[in-house]
Formats: C-alpha cells, sequence, structure tokens
C-alpha cells in the first residue's frame, strides 16, 4: 500500500503546504549540522562522550532553528520601539521650543509694557510742571502796586509790618509808579532801578508790569539791605538806598 499522498492533478497547492515544507527543509538542516558537530566532535582526540557531545549539538541546531524563526518579529518589535523613542525625544524637543517662544514673547510684552509705563510718568511730569507753571503765572498778585507789593512781603520772609517802611520809600523814589522815568541818572519804575533794564531778570515786561517791577525792587533790597526798614533807614539818611 503506498504511503504518498495523492494530489488532485487540476488542485492549487495550498500555502502552509509551502511553510511545512520550509520548517521541514530548516529542521534538516539543523538536524545534518548536530550530525556532523556531533560526528567531528567524536572524531576529535580527546573526546570521551560522544553522545553528549551530540546531544549539545542537537540542541544548538534547536535553538538556532528557533532563533532564525523568531529573529524577524524581534527586529521588528526592536525597530517599532526605537521609532517611539526616536518621536518622543522630538516631541519633547518641540515642547522645550515652543515654552522658550513662550517666554520670550511675555519678557518681549513685559518690556514694552514697562516702556509705555515710563513714557507715560515722563508725560504726566512735564504736564505737571506745565500745570505747576500756569498756576504760578495765575498767582500774580492782582490790584495796585502797593496791594501787590504788602502780599509780596511774605514770600521774601518778611512780615507787613515792613510794608510801614516800604511805601514811605517808592513814594519817595517814583509815586509808585510804574512808568517813573528819572531824566538825569535814568533810573525807572517804582524801585528805580538803575537802569532800568535790570529788572529784566524778573520778567520781560519789566517796562510796564508793577508786579515784575516790585519783585525785582523785594529782591534787590533784600541782597542788599536785608528788609525794607532797613533801606528806608538808608533812604533817609542818603537821600538814596
Amino acid at each position: 500500500m503506498s504511503l504518498q499522498r495523492r494530489t488532485h492533478p487540476h488542485r492549487k497547492p495550498r500555502k502552509h503546504a509551502k511553510h511545512a515544507k520550509i520548517a521541514l527543509i530548516g529542521a534538516g538542516s539543523a538536524l545534518v549540522l548536530a550530525a556532523v558537530v556531533a560526528g567531528t566532535t567524536a572524531a576529535w582526540p580527546g573526546s570521551s562522550d560522544a553522545s553528549g557531545n551530540m546531544a549539545d549539538a542537537a540542541a544548538f541546531a534547536g535553538s538556532h532553528a528557533s532563533a532564525s524563526s523568531v529573529a524577524p518579529q524581534t527586529v521588528q518589535a526592536q525597530t517599532a520601539q526605537r521609532l517611539r523613542a526616536i518621536q518622543s525625544a522630538a516631541l519633547r524637543a518641540q515642547l522645550r521650543q515652543q515654552a522658550a517662544q513662550v517666554r520670550a514673547r511675555k519678557a518681549a510684552r513685559a518690556r514694552a509694557a514697562a516702556a509705555a509705563k515710563a513714557a507715560a510718568a515722563r508725560k504726566a511730569a512735564k504736564a505737571s510742571q506745565a500745570s505747576s507753571g500756569s498756576a504760578s503765572s495765575s498767582a500774580t498778585p492782582q490790584g495796585d502796586p502797593q496791594q501787590i507789593a504788602e502780599s509780596m512781603l511774605g514770600s521774601f520772609g518778611w512780615s507787613t509790618s515792613q510794608f510801614s517802611c516800604l511805601q514811605p520809600l517808592w513814594q519817595r523814589e517814583s509815586g509808585w509808579s510804574a512808568t517813573a522815568s528819572n531824566p538825569t541818572s535814568g533810573a525807572y519804575g517804582i524801585p528805580q532801578a538803575l537802569p532800568g533794564s535790570k529788572m529784566a531778570s524778573a520778567g520781560a515786561d519789566w517796562q510796564t508790569s508793577a508786579a515784575t517791577q516790585i519783585r525785582w525792587g523785594l529782591g534787590y533790597i533784600q541782597s542788599t539791605y536785608g528788609s525794607p526798614c532797613a533801606a528806608w533807614s538808608h533812604e533817609q539818611a542818603y537821600g538814596w538806598y
């Protein structure tokens, strides 16, 4: 009775038969390798256990055959693991770069805000100075020359009692006239400045403004005599001050 398996002449061979043949060929190769190794070991001088060597050879052949069948899957798994590690490292680097860009934008906005705040502070300071100057101008004493002079005494550190000396002093010099002019000496204005252009240091309107002339005249008295009463005493003694 024949053990050969009949095949239908028109039937295509199945794929698993092909894989089975490959597996049988691999097993046969492993057995041949084991036999060769065992025979070589048995023939080698000094060998005392041929059967043990044959068993080792067979085990080696079996493990080699098993490794040859598992190796592609192992390599594929290792490759996939390496790819995942590379992708993870690239993602971390991208996240670090994005975080650095966010920090840089925040720092730039903070610098811009600080610069804008400083500019606003400088603008406010200039506006405050301008308003202070306007307030000072509007605070110029009003009234006739004698009222203006009496209201200015306090700003020079004098009490209003000094006006009792200032009033006769300038009454004698100019009659409290802002346009009084001495044709002989050239003295001009309420305090009779000599020359009159000296009063320009108190204001550009020195020729017509009683307040500007009085401010200059009180400064002159303070720096020269110390007080209106001292200047009046000198005027009474010498006829001039």
